[in-house]
């Protein structure tokens, strides 16, 4: 088992390497971070970043710490911590690959540390790869579940649902390695770095402005995913779904950046929240970025409000 050393973001996080099976690249890794509440706990957090993202939101994991739950957090394979040099970013073909490192991920905070009372927590598409893993592992210590703007369908004009997916599953299949052309404006991005025009500080190598290449295997897996999703999940534990309280396609750097999800559709989260499990908490936060836990101030705090509402209610 690997040695659990100093993260990047410096004590008292640690980190260490999950080795998988190697793919048609080569060899795999994932990356599990931890930070531990002041006092010894029984209860955790499993964290899971989005596209083109990893794990800084340090902010977030000292919530949750001070609440008297140690955090972790996974960086999958190919993303952030876990990328390397032969890897193309972000790419799988199959949203189920990510299964075996959530495993691990769960056996060591579960198993070796000793929690048996966790919490999950993901980021827009996070939020779509584990209620797919939480749903076919059926977890007894399962304690509830966080969704942050889950990427729960496909945004765009309607005919990308219907003709468009037919043809992202065509391409995927006999061409995965097919660049998928997109405009990506970087307005995202630009306002959450303080290098730009945000508070955050976080490695753009791993959380680039231009964000990766999409391929078509990769959006056909999220488009696979989705269909699971729609199909309906059974997650019994309590779940709490944030987004912003509205999206905008701002053509330039303006307030609207800001204050809305300019990633997905919130109407989309809304809509499928409810085919998560039976005991979905849905909560649209006036202000919110897409990333809920890194808006402005005020909306943030509102998030927090709501965070906190809800694991009084539901987990403790």
């Amino acid at each position: 088992m690997s040695q659990q050393v100093t993260d990047v973001l410096g004590e008292p996080y640690l980190a260490e390497t999950l080795e998988l099976p190697a793919d048609a690249e080569g060899d795999v890794v994932a990356t599990l971070v931890c930070r531990r509440a002041e006092t010894p706990t029984n209860r955790a957090v499993l964290h899971v970043h989005g596209f083109a993202d990893y794990f800084f939101q340090t902010e977030y994991a000292e919530w949750w710490t001070r609440r008297g739950y140690d955090f972790y957090a996974l960086d999958l394979r190919k993303y952030g911590r876990s990328i390397r040099d032969h890897h193309t970013p972000n790419y799988v073909t199959d949203l189920h690959d990510y299964f075996p490192e959530l495993d691990e991920a769960w056996q060591r905070v579960v198993r070796r540390d000793g929690h048996d009372h966790v919490v999950v927590s993901a980021h827009s598409t996070g939020g779509l790869t584990l209620p797919l893993w939480v749903h076919d592992r059926r977890l007894p210590e399962l304690a509830g579940m966080v969704l942050n703007s889950p990427w729960f369908d496909l945004h765009g004009h309607p005919l990308l649902r219907t003709v468009g997916t037919a043809a992202i599953h065509g391409v995927g299949r006999h061409l995965p390695m097919r660049e998928i052309p997109r405009r990506v404006s970087g307005f995202y991005t630009r306002s959450l770095h303080r290098d730009h025009d945000g508070e955050w500080e976080f490695d753009l190598k791993w959380k680039p402005v231009e964000s990766f290449t999409v391929y078509a295997g990769w959006l056909r897996a999220i488009r696979r995913g989705h269909a699971e999703l729609h199909r309906g999940l059974d997650v019994r534990c309590p779940v709490l779904v944030l987004s912003s309280g509205a999206s905008a396609r701002p053509m330039e750097m303006g307030p609207e950046v800001h204050t809305h999800d300019i990633v997905l559709e919130v109407a989309d989260i809304r809509r499928w929240a409810t085919a998560v499990g039976p005991h979905v908490t849905y909560v649209a936060v006036p202000g919110a970025r897409h990333d809920v836990v890194l808006s402005q101030p005020e909306p943030r705090a509102r998030v927090y409000a709501e965070l906190d509402r809800w694991c009084s209610t539901y987990v403790g």
